[in-house]
């Protein structure tokens, strides 16, 4: 069942988007609201499944420091669920989302060095079923709605 959110709502939700940790006092300040509506509409979206958990965003000096790489892999038939996984035992992999196209997934990689990228994408070339892989590694992000400014 989908829950129709209303301006309200999605003010909310963006705001702890920018900070998740923040009280619901504060968040009532902002919105204009009483404290035990926002209660009250925070509980709603985490019963409806719109808000599933609160997450962490790393510092910016850490994420710069880090490597980052997009890796394309295509999958033999019927290797689908083996390669998943597999790279979800990988912490270096962070993401992996089913794309369309000439590869099958398109998996975010988070390393501390190149060496360290250089042995997972060797990690990941090497499972049963990977059939191709191609990797970008990320130079600099442009545009990251996720961080607060």
């Amino acid at each position: 069942m989908f829950t129709k959110l209303d301006p309200t709502d999605w003010q909310l939700i963006h705001l702890l988007q920018q900070n998740a940790r923040a009280s619901n006092a504060t968040l009532a300040r902002q919105l204009g609201l009483a404290r035990t509506t926002v209660v009250t509409r925070l509980a709603r979206l985490e019963r409806d499944g719109i808000i599933q958990g609160y997450g962490l965003r790393l510092g910016s000096e850490l994420e710069q420091a880090a490597v980052r790489a997009y890796c394309a892999i295509s999958v033999l038939p019927r290797s689908t669920a083996g390669v998943i996984r597999a790279l979800e035992k990988m912490v270096e992999v962070e993401e992996v989302s089913s794309v369309s196209g000439q590869f099958d997934y398109l998996a975010f990689l988070r390393c501390t060095t190149h060496e360290k990228l250089d042995e997972l994408l060797d990690r990941i070339g090497n499972l049963d079923g990977v059939k191709q892989t191609q990797t970008s590694i990320i130079l600099s992000r442009k545009i990251d709605r996720r961080r607060s400014t």
